[in-house]
């Protein structure tokens, strides 16, 4: 799926592509551009992917990867080949993976806080060592009975779906987008993760597709981030 793109997110409909074949498009300095990729630029709080490009038996590692003008970006530590050159590209799989368990977790908090406290997520960052969430919560109590609650939900194996959503009919879902003071993406196409029953939301970033994967939600610690705020760092075991 293009999804407004001159080249291919494999990431918006895969979330477990470990390994892709390619073609290079461009060059810009240590800056290698795709037809297609699986490497997740980063965004909605969620850091970027890192790996390699493999090519003619060697491969050069890809230390950064951003959104330009719409397309990806993969900034490499080597220029080993040229436009028109086939590569394979290799995720960091287990960098990615422990991201995409924070995430959907993160997906989790969210919705308890929001139909519980009506909290909305006012900042977060998810890395794969942690993730921290700050919300509009006057309790730290209330955001260790939502992780608590969140482990519960986690448990239950419940199906995490990613599908896509014309503006209009995704704006009709309540709470679709769940981080305050952000608004609402003004393109045609909405891409939707759904937890069945527990959550749905408007993103774009990689998630696990059975909340099993999660595991343990652990928290942290939580801090206070002005009156009425707090913000929360947990990370997900085994």
């Amino acid at each position: 799926m293009k999804y407004y793109s001159m080249v291919e997110k494999l990431y918006l409909t895969d979330c477990y592509i470990k390994e892709f074949k390619a073609k290079i498009t461009k060059i810009e300095g240590n800056l290698v551009f795709l037809d297609k990729t699986a490497f997740y630029p980063g965004g909605g709080g969620v850091e970027n992917d890192k790996g390699f490009l493999s090519f003619n038996g060697g491969k050069v590692e890809v230390t950064n990867v951003k959104e330009v003008d719409n397309d990806v970006a993969h900034e490499v530590s080597s220029i080993p080949f040229k436009v028109g050159d086939e590569i394979t590209g290799i995720i960091d799989w287990g960098r990615r993976y422990k991201m995409m368990r924070l995430h959907t977790a993160s997906h989790i908090i969210a919705s308890i806080a929001y139909s519980k406290y009506n909290a909305k997520v006012t900042g977060g960052n998810i890395s794969p060592e942690y993730a921290k969430d700050d919300f509009d919560v006057d309790d730290k109590n209330k955001l260790l009975e939502i992780v608590k609650e969140a482990n519960e939900i986690a448990k239950k194996s419940i199906p995490v779906k990613i599908y896509f959503l014309k503006r209009e009919e995704a704006l009709k879902i309540p709470g679709i987008v769940k981080l305050a003071e952000k608004m609402p993406p003004n393109i045609d196409l909405w891409r939707i993760v759904e937890i069945e029953g527990i959550d749905i939301q408007a993103d774009g970033g990689p998630h696990v597709s059975n909340t099993s994967e999660i595991g343990e939600i652990v928290p942290i610690k939580v801090e206070n981030r002005g009156k009425g705020k707090k913000r929360i760092y947990y990370t997900v075991k085994p």
